[in-house]
């Protein structure tokens, strides 16, 4: 047992102590930031789909909450996809920015599905009820990252 060791562990020559995370919780801050990439990935496609192929959608846009013509409908979800990538990068960098972005984001994220309800209601119902866990990641847990990242630093 060498002096940096507590009594009762016992390593052997050329082991790394590896430190535990501080909680348990930074798995979903985890998952909450691979769910912003692949939520702004999904933004994305649906901003080009709109954008290319507006016929693809279930209701034209006189009938959607919101009337806007499906090319601004897919500039909003491009821009919104984008810039819910780049949170979601921060987040997983133990960014306070990303945290607080991630959050505005995903409520942001949940309106503008909720007004394209009407024109794609499975796609918008999932990635409304991603969003949800997304919110709930940030607010109760995303501390939790950027204590084990500074952990590591150590």
């Amino acid at each position: 047992m060498s002096d940096g060791d507590t009594p009762g562990t016992h390593r052997r020559p050329g082991e790394v102590e590896v430190p535990e995370w501080p909680s348990r919780w930074v798995g979903w801050i985890l998952f909450a930031g691979v769910m912003m990439i692949v939520l702004g990935i999904l933004h994305a496609f649906q901003g080009f789909i709109a954008i290319f192929h507006d016929d693809y959608f279930l209701v034209r846009t006189a009938r959607l909450a919101i009337e806007l013509d499906y090319d601004s409908w897919g500039l909003i979800h491009l821009i919104l996809g984008l810039v819910v990538v780049l949170a979601g990068i921060a987040l997983l960098d133990g960014r306070l920015w990303g945290r607080i972005v991630g959050v505005v984001l995903a409520v942001l994220s949940i309106v503008v599905n909720a007004a394209f309800l009407a024109a794609y209601p499975i796609w918008s119902t999932i990635l409304i009820a991603v969003d949800i866990l997304v919110i709930w990641a940030l607010t109760v847990h995303g501390d939790e990252m950027r204590t084990m990242l500074e952990a590591r630093k150590r």
